[in-house]
C-alpha cells in the first residue's frame, strides 16, 4: 500500500468507499458531461461504481469489458488520479520532440527507410530517451509526412509472346510423348527461398522503386528480415 492510500485489497477485491465526496462528485461530473470523450467518461463511471460497492466483474459486465481492464483503470486512478484516466499513451497527438529533433528524425527515416516502427522507437529512446506507443509513433510519422509504403508484386520481364510460344511448345511435347515417357518439373531454381517483398516507412510524396538500395541491408525495404516484424497495420495501412 502506498503512503496515504485510502484503499485496501482483500483477495483481489476492492473495498468500497475509497473516494472522498469531492472525488466522487468530480468523477460523476465527468461521466455525465456530454462533451467529454466517451472512453474517459466510461473510465470515470467505472471508478464510481467500484467506489459504490460493485466488484470488477460486475462493472466489467455492465460496461462490456473484462474485469482485468476495470482493475487496471482502478490502479491507474489510484496512482495518477483523473489525469491518469485521461491518458491513453498516444503521445503522437502531442509531440514531445523539438523542431531540431523532428528534423533529425526525418533525416533518419528518409535515409534508413525502416521497415517497422520498432527501429524508429529504438532510435528515439537511444538518442532522446523518449518512448512512444506503437499508435503514437504512427501518428507522429504521419504528421511528419511519412507513410508506410507497400510494394506491389509484379512478375519481372513479362513477354506474352514468349509465354504463348512456351505453352505451344509444351503442348506439342506432351502430344509426342511415348507411353513410357513423362514430363517432370523440378522446383529448385529460386535464388532465394521463400523471398517476399516488404514495405518501409518513407516520405509520402516519393515513389520508391524496389531497386532502391539506399537503405542499409539490415533494414532494406524490400527484404524480409527475421526478428523485425513489418508494420502490417501501419501507414495505409495504419501500426
Amino acid at each position: 500500500m502506498t503512503p496515504g492510500a485510502r484503499w485496501i485489497r482483500v483477495w483481489l477485491m476492492i473495498r468500497p468507499g475509497f473516494l472522498s465526496a469531492a472525488e466522487r462528485g468530480a468523477l460523476i461530473a465527468v461521466a455525465r458531461d456530454g462533451l467529454v470523450e466517451h472512453r474517459v467518461a466510461r473510465r470515470a463511471n467505472a471508478i464510481v461504481l467500484l467506489n459504490d460497492g460493485w466488484n470488477c466483474e460486475e462493472v466489467g459486465s455492465a460496461l462490456l469489458l473484462d474485469d482485468d481492464t476495470v482493475r487496471e483503470w482502478f490502479e491507474v486512478y489510484q496512482r495518477q488520479g483523473m489525469a491518469g484516466l485521461r491518458n491513453f499513451g498516444h503521445e503522437g497527438s502531442s509531440c514531445q520532440l523539438t523542431d531540431e529533433q523532428q528534423t533529425a528524425l526525418k533525416a533518419f527515416v528518409t535515409t534508413r527507410l525502416p521497415r517497422s516502427t520498432n527501429a524508429i522507437g529504438a532510435w528515439l529512446r537511444k538518442n532522446y530517451e523518449l518512448s512512444y506507443s506503437h499508435s503514437g509513433l504512427i501518428a507522429l510519422l504521419h504528421r511528419l509526412g511519412f507513410v508506410y509504403h507497400k510494394p506491389q508484386r509484379v512478375p519481372r520481364k513479362l513477354d506474352e509472346a514468349q509465354q504463348q510460344a512456351f505453352i505451344a511448345s509444351y503442348e506439342k511435347l506432351l502430344n509426342r510423348l511415348e507411353p513410357d515417357e513423362s514430363v517432370v518439373f523440378v522446383d529448385a531454381v529460386h535464388p532465394t527461398h521463400q523471398a517476399r517483398p516488404t514495405g518501409c516507412w518513407a516520405p509520402k510524396d516519393v515513389a520508391w522503386d524496389r531497386a532502391d538500395h539506399r537503405a542499409p541491408a539490415p533494414e532494406h525495404p524490400w527484404r524480409d528480415q527475421s526478428g523485425d516484424r513489418a508494420d502490417a497495420d501501419a501507414g495505409g495501412p495504419e501500426d
